[in-house]
């Protein structure tokens, strides 16, 4: 891997990272559902006025009930999922429980595609849970904690099976046109959503900042460096940046939340990396 590309990939692990602390700071004043869709749309729009100032045409109509069926599996729904967990969880904590998403992806390719499920596969799967249990300890006492967890578990899955399901009946879609049309088609599919939100209050500077950083730097910005890194390394090497998110995760929301970064939670940090590390590895 060249020097650029490994600083491409440690530059998209800290923006994907810092998306969950940006949730963080918008979710408790704007509520899950507009947090999600603002930040869709907001990525939407800049990636169509991206892709229209280089000239790729997206073609809505061939591709456009991919992108709406994707959009909410891989953005739409996630999104929302976090949002609700980003009222009582740490942005470390969600970080973390984000990287189970190739565990769910390994094991739906074994039960929908019928792949084998390897022993290096299994051990990580089961490294994956351990440390989802050692993780959901501290939260032990609450029930809207873990309701939260279960919600990020929820979101990983979902990313999972977007995964398979590009994988096995979306393959031929152009990736440019799957990182535009997935935001813009799940924003507007979302958008019923937002009369069921509380009336935002206390919007300050820093909150609308962070939903335009969600929006262009966690989402126009990133899918472009991420589909970059495809054309470069390869798809195998652009999802080792799933290593470094929690990292980078956990330090964001360290740094500028001043969250606790327990032993308990660092354990079971270690557990779920070193799963994901055994799913992706060849």
């Amino acid at each position: 891997m060249r020097a650029a590309d490994f600083g491409r990939l440690v530059a998209l692990a800290a923006i994907w990272g810092a998306s969950f602390l940006f949730t963080r700071i918008v979710a408790p004043v704007l509520g899950p559902a507009l947090t999600a869709d603002l930040r869709m749309l907001v990525a939407g729009v800049a990636l169509v006025a991206y892709f229209r100032l280089v000239g790729f045409d997206p073609d809505w109509r061939r591709w456009g009930s991919k992108y709406a069926f994707v959009g909410l599996l891989n953005s739409g729904l996630p999104f929302l999922l976090y949002a609700y967990s980003a009222l009582y969880l740490s942005a470390g904590l969600m970080a973390v429980l984000n990287a189970t998403a190739p565990m769910w992806g390994a094991l739906l390719t074994v039960l929908l595609l019928g792949e084998r499920l390897t022993g290096r596969r299994a051990a990580g799967l089961a490294l994956g849970a351990v440390g989802v249990a050692v993780l959901s300890r501290p939260d032990a006492g609450t029930t809207r904690a873990f309701l939260a967890i279960a919600a990020c578990l929820a979101a990983s899955f979902l990313y999972g099976l977007a995964g398979v399901y590009m994988k096995r009946w979306a393959g031929e879609v152009p990736a440019r046109g799957m990182a535009v049309g997935t935001q813009v088609a799940a924003g507007l599919l979302m958008l019923p959503l937002i009369p069921f939100s509380p009336p935002p209050a206390g919007v300050t500077v820093l909150v609308a900042a962070s939903v335009l950083a969600l929006g262009l730097l966690c989402g126009a910005v990133a899918y472009l460096l991420y589909f970059r890194l495809i054309v470069d390394i390869g798809p195998a090497g652009a999802l080792t940046v799933t290593y470094l998110i929690p990292l980078f995760g956990v330090l964001w929301g360290t740094l500028f939340l001043g969250e606790a970064l327990s032993i308990t939670m660092l354990a079971g940090g270690v557990l779920v990396v070193l799963g994901t590390v055994f799913v992706l590895r060849n």
